[in-house]
């Protein structure tokens, strides 16, 4: 690795994964580390988050653990302080949290629809409500959302809910990129395609049936098939990108919403 984050601090909101193997926020936290940044894993599962702070100290970086709510500001706040209080700042910011709920309009509940953006969309909000004035107070930081190619087409199961969220956070980096451009604060978005995630195989049931696949290797195959390239991505190509954007190789990069799909979002169906 070449430390094109050292002597820097990344927030990791979604360091844990949801299930074995590797979520986008815990190869993203342990790809921050390997390249030199001091990590603070702030997740609502404790034990996923410690499980990506001790991979981290076992190849000898440097990371602390924070419970918290993504969706509540008083957590949000104290991990913020937290992070400060340990590590003296914030430098990279990186937003990982994000939840499924499948239906239609007419067969959503009202609640799961405000729970899918309080997760999806308020959680960004917070997070960067806090941790902005800490990156202005420095002089500057990268901010890198983790969004979904749901944001900007529909895809093949009915996930209205989902879709509707992840596109109201790509405008809110956006929005928000336009305004703190000027005080060296970036803002974007990865805009992550069909990816082979424990959060996908987590939701097998509904997934599956949307592709008439009996078993979930059934279901991978179909999904590949979608691939311009003939495979989905995986968490790390999510944790190289948000490299990227969080190191000064993308310095001049703010307000992107930048997909890593293999193609899939330039096909036509």
């Amino acid at each position: 690795m070449s430390g094109r984050l050292s002597g820097r601090t990344a927030m990791v909101v979604g360091a844990g994964s949801i299930g074995p193997g590797w979520g986008n926020g815990k190869a993203t936290a342990v790809l921050f580390a390997r390249e030199g940044a001091r990590v603070f894993c702030v997740d609502l599962n404790e034990t996923a988050a410690q499980e990506t702070a001790e991979l981290i100290r076992g190849e000898g970086g440097e990371a602390e653990v924070c419970q918290a709510d993504a969706t509540s500001s008083a957590d949000v706040e104290r991990a913020v302080a937290s992070c400060v209080e340990r590590f003296g700042g914030i430098d990279v910011l990186d937003n990982n949290v994000g939840i499924l709920a499948f239906g239609g309009v007419v067969e959503l509940p009202e609640a799961e629809w405000d729970r899918v953006f309080a997760v999806n969309v308020k959680s960004c909000f917070l997070a960067m409500k806090h941790a902005i004035p800490v990156m202005e107070r420095a002089g500057g930081g990268s901010i890198v959302n983790i969004s979904s190619i749901a944001g900007i087409r529909c895809m093949r199961a009915p996930l209205v809910g989902y879709y509707a969220s992840k596109a109201a956070l790509n405008h809110l980096t956006r929005a928000t990129a336009v305004e703190y451009a000027s005080r060296s604060i970036r803002v974007n978005a990865i805009v992550p395609g069909l990816m082979k995630t424990p959060m996908v195989e987590a939701a097998f049931d509904e997934f599956g049936s949307s592709y008439d696949a009996g078993d979930v290797d059934a279901m991978w195959r179909a999904r590949d098939a979608q691939v311009p390239m003939g495979h989905m991505g995986d968490a790390w190509d999510v944790a190289h990108t948000a490299l990227f954007l969080a190191s000064d190789e993308s310095r001049y990069v703010t307000g992107v919403a930048l997909p890593v799909d293999g193609g899939i979002s330039l096909k036509c169906a």
